[in-house]
């Protein structure tokens, strides 16, 4: 997907600063869990007209995106 960060905003005062969908207040676990739930694309379209089939791939790719970093720790 094209830069999906214009799609994600992160504000401390928005659902405790987890991750949105910008201009709303779907976050990117709301996302993740409606797709684990075996909604469709479809259906989550339909159920929440604000989003787009571009905000859900956002959620996704922002999910893989934030899988991958690693945090290196030494004691």
């Amino acid at each position: 997907m094209e830069d999906f960060r214009k799609y994600i905003s992160i504000n401390p005062n928005i659902r405790f600063g987890k991750p949105c969908i910008a201009g709303t207040r779907i976050t990117v676990s709301d996302i993740l869990g409606w797709l684990a739930a075996d909604m469709t694309y479809e259906e989550i379209l339909e159920d929440f007209p604000q989003l787009k089939r571009e905000h859900i791939r956002a959620a996704l790719a922002f999910a893989s995106e934030r899988n991958n970093i690693k945090v290196v720790v030494t004691g």
